[in-house]
């Protein structure tokens, strides 16, 4: 599809592990797109909820066939931009770390430490930038969907740090120990990865977690499964399309508010104009078009 043929979204939907489709859209059609980077995890579902413009992508694919490992993150993103999505909410389905955390709570993590080894740049070949991320998640998407979260009754936490791990194995019993030794809240496979190339293309975002277990460091509770992880997730899906809903419902509120997502790639790239890659420019072009 030909660029200027496409819609113009403003917000990004990342569908995780039992969220394979959002319900309620109008108009609803299909958008496939190729990227420098592959193909996404699937064909982007683009429609209007609750007033809204919205992109909802499977981040696993329809069926899940994609390990968290095997996620095209970087092409994922990339079609968001073309899309001209600004804010992107990602659903995570994730352990708890903590006591106080418990399954079926939603924690709004804004921090995390990247166990991963996987892709989680645009740049390279040819081209640098270091971004900043100390305050890796949009603190304006952030506080709106905490309090629609908790304006619909549901335990929800504020903040919290998310440790990212490779997968798609669950913890050993100490590395579980080590995380919480870390002071982390919750552990899952993607966020982490999501976060970095979300703020490399310059969008609000904010990972929506779903809790689903006490991981393995909690001696009592039973070994983590897929069956006790899918069963508690199932129970949460509907309070994240709830939440979904509503925060689109109300999301021009945000309009007035400003956050520095949207400058992320601001004074960042450090490789000579006369020493860049010419083919990488292009290809990063919906990302990096405006400080050329």
């Amino acid at each position: 599809m030909n660029k200027k043929e496409l819609p113009v979204v403003g917000i990004g939907i990342l569908g995780g592990t039992g969220l394979y489709q959002i319900d309620g859209l109008r108009q609803a059609r299909e958008i496939s797109l190729k990227t420098p980077f592959g193909q996404p995890s699937d064909s982007y579902i683009v429609g209007e909820l609750e007033g809204v413009m919205v992109a909802f992508l499977s981040r696993h694919g329809r069926g899940h066939r994609f390990l968290p490992a095997e996620v095209n993150y970087r092409a994922n993103f990339y079609g968001f931009k073309l899309l001209g999505v600004k804010r992107v909410i990602s659903v995570n389905s994730v352990g708890s770390l903590k006591e106080e955390i418990r399954p079926r709570d939603i924690v709004l993590a804004d921090q995390f430490i990247d166990r991963t080894h996987r892709p989680n740049t645009f740049f390279g070949q040819g081209l640098v930038a270091h971004i900043s991320l100390a305050h890796p998640v949009c603190p304006v998407l952030s506080k709106h969907v905490y309090h629609i979260a908790r304006d619909l009754g549901l335990s929800a936490h504020p903040a919290g740090t998310y440790v990212c791990i490779e997968g798609p194995a669950f913890s050993t019993k100490a590395e579980s120990k080590v995380y919480r030794q870390f002071g982390a809240d919750v552990i899952g496979m993607t966020a982490a990865t999501e976060a970095r190339l979300a703020r490399e293309a310059e969008m609000c975002y904010v990972t929506m977690n779903l809790v689903t277990d006490y991981d393995v460091w909690k001696s009592q509770e039973e070994t983590v499964t897929v069956e006790l992880v899918l069963a508690n997730l199932e129970a949460n899906i509907s309070n994240a399309k709830n939440i979904i809903k509503k925060a689109l419902a109300s999301i021009n509120q945000l309009e007035g508010e400003t956050c520095d997502c949207q400058e992320g790639l601001k004074n960042t790239i450090i490789t000579a104009p006369d020493a860049r890659n010419r083919e990488t420019v292009k290809n990063l072009r919906p990302l990096i078009g405006k400080y050329l």
